[in-house]
């Protein structure tokens, strides 16, 4: 069973911008990268380091604590199925963004 939940429009990070949100006790992060929206847990799956404020390079997020690279449509470490952060579905409809939360692993 899935959950949608709607973003007001100051959650909603401006171009290449991102956020910290919190959901039903997990933080997930907003990334905007030229317009598209991502969204993952905020929690590396090596060490669970925040990825957040990780270093940006287009679809990218590289983790502060060891430098674990991951893309932000798939989850899944770079170049690797070895190790995935849980991705979220993020809907756009008549304006209204939502980040759509799994009650199941999300982006499996």
């Amino acid at each position: 069973m899935s959950r949608r939940f709607a973003l007001s429009p100051g959650q909603v990070p401006e171009r290449d911008g991102r956020v910290l949100l919190a959901f039903e006790g997990r933080s997930v992060a907003l990334f905007n990268v030229a317009d598209a929206l991502y969204a993952i847990d905020d929690s590396c799956p090596h060490q669970g380091a925040s990825l957040c404020g990780g270093r940006l390079e287009g679809r990218v997020i590289q983790c502060c604590a060891h430098g674990l690279r991951f893309d932000l449509a798939s989850g899944y470490l770079l170049n690797s199925k070895a190790l995935k952060v849980a991705s979220y579905p993020v809907e756009q409809q008549g304006g209204q963004v939502y980040i759509v939360l799994d009650s199941e692993e999300a982006g499996q």
